[in-house]
């Protein structure tokens, strides 16, 4: 971790913020739709180029991920009424910087505590799953009353949501801070299929975000041209494929600041063909032959895994992932380990003082 790279941490999420504050200005005044987006691609081009500047693995890679990724993705929704920041139009500038560049969705229920309060529960677009295995967005619009949290509470919600973002059990963050986690894995090695593996299971938030960012609309404009929707989810898998696999290969450049070699591109791209095999034999079969979980189970994981350790995983130690983060632990135990000493030195002075 160079020197520099906490100051540059901070200029960085400064600028997103007031980044930010321009877009909700954005969308109380210019309507969406194309004005809206000519207003805010300003600020995608910005937030893709903000990462660049933190060298750092872990706090560049969180960054990026963040603030190049999902807030990207939300605010190009956000330009056209969708996605989260659009489930409320009362939505306070606080929550919406939060929502926009952290992984979290307001609650949906409020709690029992805070309606004896009287104070106002927030809300998140519930995902209720159907028998076509999308998920879909039923907002509930809440009006903000008295007992409103200010962006400073929500900024400090933020950081330590964004602390706990690996952490698989969020309701320890639910209860303490008023706010959920997206989920980011439901058990992926339970997976029967790929198209159970990367609808349900893995990534969860980077799915919810793809599905109406990239899915829906070519879902849309192919069953338009083929005339027909039962076979126009394959070019939208393929395309949300082709969008995951470009923004892999941006995160990767943002941690190793080396040129792609599209062996990402090209895990990607397998797994978007093989799952598009895999729904057209469930599509011509309708329902009549159906592997054993047994044997889908173990096949689907097998698959993953050596494909990712083929393709996916040595990009990882071609950018000396691994190298830098444990050098980057070690200067975090050194500068904590000098800090107690130091603390300590501090103490044992004063008390003998007096």
């Amino acid at each position: 971790m160079e020197a520099g790279d906490m100051k540059n941490l901070t200029m960085v999420w400064l600028s997103v913020f007031v980044s930010l504050c321009y877009c909700y200005a954005i969308g109380k005044f210019v309507p969406r739709g194309f004005p809206r987006l000519f207003g805010l691609l300003p600020i995608v081009c910005l937030f893709l180029v903000l990462p660049l500047s933190i060298s750092s693995i872990h706090l560049g890679g969180i960054t990026a991920f963040f603030v190049a990724w999902l807030a990207n993705f939300k605010l190009l929704l956000f330009a056209f009424g969708k996605g989260p920041l659009s489930s409320n139009t009362s939505i306070p500038l606080g929550r919406f910087v939060a929502i926009a560049c952290l992984p979290i969705k307001v609650q949906q229920n409020p709690s029992p505590k805070s309606q004896s309060n009287g104070q106002n529960g927030t809300h998140s677009p519930d995902r209720k799953s159907h028998s076509n295995g999308k998920a879909k967005e039923n907002p509930v619009p809440g009006k903000p009353k008295i007992g409103q949290k200010s962006p400073l509470n929500y900024a400090t919600k933020g950081l330590l949501l964004a602390m706990l973002v690996r952490v698989h059990d969020y309701t320890l963050a639910q209860a303490l801070l008023g706010l959920e986690l997206e989920p980011q894995f439901d058990e992926p090695y339970l997976s029967t299929s790929l198209q159970d593996f990367w609808g349900r299971r893995w990534n969860i938030m980077v799915t919810g975000i793809l599905r109406p960012a990239v899915y829906e609309p070519v879902l849309h404009v192919a069953t338009r041209v083929m005339g027909s929707r039962r076979w126009a989810s394959l070019p939208a898998v393929l395309s949300t494929f082709v969008v995951s696999a470009l923004m892999h290969e941006l995160i990767f450049y943002y941690l190793g600041r080396v040129m792609p070699t599209w062996e990402i591109t090209e895990f990607f791209l397998l797994h978007g063909v093989c799952l598009m095999v895999e729904i057209a034999l469930k599509k011509a079969l309708a329902g009549r032959f159906r592997l054993p979980t047994m044997i889908s189970g173990p096949l689907t994981i097998g698959f993953v895994m050596v494909t990712g350790f083929w393709l996916f995983f040595p990009q990882l130690l071609r950018c000396k992932a691994d190298v830098r983060a444990f050098e980057e632990y070690a200067a975090a135990g050194a500068f904590f380990n000098n800090a107690f000493h130091g603390l300590t030195w501090t103490a044992l002075n004063t008390s003998g003082t007096l």
